[in-house]
C-alpha cells in the first residue's frame, strides 16, 4: 500500500511542476513595454482565463500532495 501510494505521490509531484511551468510570469516589466508587444483585448482575456484555470490546478494538486505526504507519514509512523 505505501508503494502505491508512494507512486500516486510521485505523479502529483509531476504534474505540479508541469502545471507550476505552463504559468506565464505575472509581470513583463519594462522590456514588455520597450519591446513594443501589443495584446489584442481577446488575447488578453484567454489569456486571463487559462492562467486561473492554472492557478485553480496549482492549488488543488498541490492540496493532494500535501495530503499524499502526510498520509505517507502517518504509514511510515505506523510501520516503526
Amino acid at each position: 500500500m505505501m508503494i502505491f501510494v508512494t507512486i500516486l505521490q510521485l505523479l502529483a509531484a509531476l504534474v505540479l511542476i508541469t502545471v507550476v511551468l505552463f504559468q506565464s510570469g505575472k509581470s513583463q516589466g519594462l522590456s514588455g513595454a520597450i519591446g513594443g508587444i501589443a495584446d489584442s483585448y481577446m488575447s488578453k482575456g484567454k489569456a486571463k482565463s487559462i492562467d486561473a484555470k492554472l492557478a485553480k490546478a496549482t492549488k488543488w494538486v498541490a492540496a493532494i500532495f500535501v495530503v499524499l505526504t502526510l498520509i505517507l507519514d502517518c504509514m511510515a509512523a505506523a510501520s516503526l
